[in-house]
């Protein structure tokens, strides 16, 4: 019992640290074909607030997962795309995606995320 606690310290704790809460795991799978703009991302993710898209991606950017580019213009720009983190981590997150599709059908996988 010890060695299992142990194992799941080391490696899955931190991930799901990373990716805890509601909106995380769906903004890094809405990244995974390139740069966004915010607009565009918030429209891709029914049911998110604005201020919880700016906080989500605010932390996702702190650990690393995600890379904020500001285009100085007018009107302002701002990018999100994943880093090669956030990549590697979107990998691993397809084959959960797989199994929710298997699992728990098609469109309550993709249309809302699970609580």
């Amino acid at each position: 019992m010890t060695i299992r606690r142990q194992s799941y310290n080391a490696g899955l704790g931190p991930v799901f640290a990373i990716l805890g809460g509601k909106w995380k795991g769906v903004i890094l799978w809405e990244l995974h074909d390139g740069a966004e703009r915010f607009g565009a991302l918030k429209r891709r993710i029914p049911g998110i607030s604005e201020k919880m898209l700016i906080q989500q991606l605010r932390e996702m950017e702190a650990d690393g997962l995600v890379h904020r580019e500001m285009f100085h213009q007018v009107p302002p720009r701002v990018d999100y795309s994943l880093t090669p983190l956030g990549a590697s981590l979107n990998e691993a997150l397809k084959p959960l995606c797989e199994w929710g599709r298997t699992h728990l059908g098609e469109g309550s996988a993709e249309t809302e995320p699970v609580t």
